[in-house]
């Protein structure tokens, strides 16, 4: 008989340790800043949020930093800091999150995806230069699930073609590119603080070097700092006092206050978590068919929180067996494995992008004022075939733990020929209510 637990045989995972996963990690000080925050005799202080960003800035080193609402809004006011506008097309990975390009509807702009690379899931630079029209104004690269996008090559294609570079840094945070510090490395980045390896409880940011794409952020969503203690430009100080994109995008006190503190642990914390996900990793790095989703040992490059860390599914090791065969097995081991959180489905394929007339004028909101037709299945061929499942996302280092889990892995990869039989393809996995596999 199979010892697979979904055949009936003992589970690999014997002691379940959720505590190890929980994230982020709150406590007295963040309680203790809350409070002190709230029983301040102006709630809106003016204090708490300029000294988060300071202390941003300092960390990240870039010359400016402005916190926001919420990653969503920061990737909105870097589109608009760079001049995205009317026409204008914006090239984004196929897989992604929703929030790293929807946006750009706002702004009047249409959304181009390009295709990803089969191993790091990011941005193929090759196919961002086949899409690169006249009509090109910005780039956006996800740095996914923490994973830095190979910026130099992305930097030079851009340079090449007078575009800007936006990074989408939102799982990212203490991630490293060649030693460098991911969200310094385009010409402006945008960072989600809700539910990320930083977690404040909801925020962003926004950090450039380059002066007028800040002040053009600041103009956008934040009428309270436009005028001319923040804000240099001449052009732009005409209009100042109220936000161009009337709207308000400043980040809340509360969050600010829970973000001073969960910074101080940041470093540190993320050290650990890296110890963790790496020995996981190391401990399956002889299974063909499961390739860790982290850059090469001595690179110089790091996936920092490891924000909902993957593995990459190559089907073709395992005779074809789905991914979501594989992850019915995991889960049966004890670790409830999913299929590609939030990037499951190129969004190519979504309709929104090729049929949705959002603000009503007769066509698509992404084919029209004579831009080509809408892309769709077949297009994008390798962001449609990648396979990927969710591996234990540690935020501690217990070594029997990790290793407890890992057997579970390498149980169902050794064991993968008794689930061909009842194997009823990739489409078979359940859907959560959020549509994640």
């Amino acid at each position: 008989m199979s010892n697979l637990a979904l055949f009936g045989g003992d589970p690999a995972v014997t002691t379940p340790r959720e505590d190890l996963f929980d994230w982020p990690i709150l406590g007295p000080e963040e309680e203790a800043a809350v409070l002190a925050t709230m029983r301040k005799p102006s709630y809106l202080d003016f204090q708490t949020v300029p000294a988060f960003e300071s202390e941003l800035k300092d960390w990240l080193g870039t010359e400016y930093l402005i916190t926001e609402s919420s990653g969503t809004h920061a990737v909105l006011g870097a589109m608009f800091a760079c001049g995205v506008g009317e026409g204008d097309e914006v090239i984004v990975p196929a897989s992604t999150y929703w929030a790293s390009c929807v946006q750009a509807f706002t702004l009047r702009a249409k959304v181009v995806f390009a295709d990803i690379d089969p191993l790091t899931m990011n941005l193929d630079p090759a196919d961002v230069e086949r899409k690169i029209t006249d009509r090109t104004k910005a780039i956006v690269v996800v740095h996914l699930l923490g994973y830095p996008v190979d910026m130099d090559a992305v930097n030079a294609v851009a340079r090449r073609h007078g575009v800007k570079v936006i990074e989408d840094a939102s799982h990212a945070h203490g991630s490293l590119y060649r030693n460098r510090l991911v969200g310094t490395l385009g010409d402006i980045a945008a960072f989600s603080m809700c539910g990320k390896p930083l977690s404040i409880g909801e925020g962003g940011m926004i950090a450039t070097n380059d002066a007028e794409l800040h002040d053009r952020a600041l103009a956008w969503g934040h009428n309270f700092r436009f005028h001319a203690g923040e804000v240099k430009s001449p052009e732009l100080l005409r209009f100042a006092g109220l936000p161009l994109g009337g709207v308000t995008s400043r980040m809340h006190n509360l969050s600010a206050a829970i973000g001073r503190v969960q910074l101080r642990h940041f470093d540190e914390r993320i050290q650990e978590i890296d110890r963790a996900m790496n020995h996981f990793w190391d401990l399956l790095a002889d299974i063909p068919g499961l390739v860790a989703h982290r850059p090469p040992k001595d690179s110089g490059s790091t996936m920092g929180g490891w924000y909902n860390p993957h593995g990459v599914y190559l089907q073709e090791h395992f005779e074809g067996l789905s991914v979501a065969r594989f992850v019915e097995a995991i889960r049966a081991e004890g670790y409830h494995s999913w299929t590609r959180i939030c990037i499951r489905e190129p969004l190519h394929t979504h309709e929104l992008f090729r049929s949705a007339d959002v603000y009503n004028e007769g066509a698509p909101t992404n084919s029209r004022r004579g831009a080509a037709p809408p892309q769709g299945r077949g297009d994008l061929p390798v962001a449609e075939s990648v396979r990927a499942l969710t591996v234990p996302p540690f935020r501690r280092f217990d070594r029997d733990a990790v290793e407890m889990y890992a057997a579970a892995f390498r149980k169902v990869a050794d064991n993968y020929k008794e689930l061909l039989p009842g194997d009823r393809g990739d489409e078979s996995v359940v859907l959560d209510e959020r549509g994640n596999g």
